[in-house]
């Protein structure tokens, strides 16, 4: 049992964590994790654990009130992409530190203060990276001893380090209490992989193999996210994710946003900006932000001047479509059936190509025929992923 500060909120005390019939599978190698703390770290390990057994390749994600503002795997990154993170270009990064990169990478202002996940040992490679992000804490299976001593002089030594077995099986039923009442179901161990891929409803079934580890990837980040849920997946890393929405083409767009903003990250008028020196990482990537967004009060401008050597101009709106047009293989996942049509008409603006959900909906039949009118490919799972 872990004694803890306090609940989800200070008032809410005492606090404790426990497993009721087995030994505790996790060691806090440092700092003192709390309660929200402790729900990121365990559902972020369950996620890219999932990915490392499906995909086989490592994998990170970045958690954040116990949703993943991103996920990826441990793939290469482009120039493009280093400076886009703000990492030095001459950076030798292993392929977990790029999985957390990219996991980062996709939507850093919400993964300021992250809790990271990775599948793999972390290595110095991974730590340094981390040493120079704002985050609460890491979960992972082990460390190097160069990689523990890095993290624990972040934070002035309070930096929360959690390792976790990763035999550890959890039992079978899983409970949980709301307003004294308790709430027993089995526990969602179904892993998404490509055996749940082979329904495409569309005309187009041409469903490479990048495109199937992509709707994977989505599949099992959705799985992790907070209900209602709609995942955006490109090259190998979530660039958007809408969590938690009670309408689902509210999910579509905030995460339709959200892989834009990714995508124009890459802009070369982005990449060239001229920051005023000194600043950090975060003012860097809230300035970008502002620089993107499309509409902008004479306040927030103001500001956002200030963090400029020199100040840009900023893309109009066709110079922003022009860019996202070039983009064609974004893939799609939802968490449960698209009722309407709206969501693909939408998902259509920011690349997407490629379409995984469970099917279902009264409406399929128009869902499906709004694919074909695009040209994309759409596989029906029969599996829905909520998480509540």
């Amino acid at each position: 049992m872990f004694e803890l500060k306090y609940g989800c909120n200070p008032h809410q005390k005492p606090a404790t964590i426990y497993c009721e019939n087995q030994a505790m599978p996790l060691k806090i190698l440092n700092g003192n994790p709390g309660y929200i703390n402790f729900m990121d770290a365990l559902n972020a390990w369950q996620l890219v654990k999932e990915l490392r057994q499906s995909i086989n390749l490592p994998a990170a994600a970045s958690f954040k009130h116990v949703s993943p503002a991103g996920a990826a795997l441990g793939l290469p990154l482009t120039e493009s992409l280093k400076k886009a993170y703000h990492i030095d270009p001459n950076a030798k990064l292993s392929p977990i530190a790029c999985a957390y990169a990219r996991a980062r990478g996709a939507d850093r202002v919400a993964s300021y203060g992250d809790f990271a996940a990775f599948s793999d040992e972390v290595d110095e490679s991974a730590a340094l990276l981390l040493k120079n992000e704002v985050s609460d804490g890491i979960i992972a299976p082990s460390y190097t001893p160069e990689a523990l001593e890095i993290l624990k002089s972040k934070r002035k030594g309070s930096y929360n380090i959690i390792q976790i077995d990763p035999s550890y099986e959890p039992v079978p039923q899983e409970k949980k209490q709301i307003f004294g009442i308790t709430f027993e179901q089995r526990r969602n161990d179904d892993i998404p992989s490509v055996k749940d891929l082979t329904n495409i409803v569309t005309k187009n079934k041409d469903l490479p193999d990048s495109a199937k580890r992509d709707m994977i990837l989505a599949l099992i980040t959705l799985k992790y996210t907070q209900s209602n849920s709609v995942c955006y997946v490109y090259d190998g890393q979530v660039i958007g994710n809408g969590a938690g929405q009670q309408a689902r083409i509210h999910c579509t767009r905030l995460a339709g946003v959200k892989a834009d903003f990714w995508l124009l990250r890459q802009h070369p008028a982005v990449l060239s900006l001229q920051f005023k020196e000194g600043l950090g990482k975060a003012d860097k990537d809230n300035a970008i932000d502002t620089f993107l967004r499309d509409h902008i009060t004479e306040q927030e401008n103001e500001y956002w001047e200030t963090m400029f050597e020199k100040v840009p101009e900023r893309l109009t709106y066709e110079e922003k479509r022009m860019w996202l047009s070039q983009f064609t293989d974004v893939v799609l996942g939802s968490d449960a059936f698209f009722p309407f049509r709206d969501n693909i008409d939408r998902a259509s603006r920011s690349g997407v190509k490629y379409v995984v959900q469970p099917g279902g909906s009264i409406r399929d039949d128009l869902v499906i025929e709004a694919c074909n009118e695009y040209g994309m490919v759409m596989v029906f799972t029969g599996k829905r992923l909520f998480h509540h």
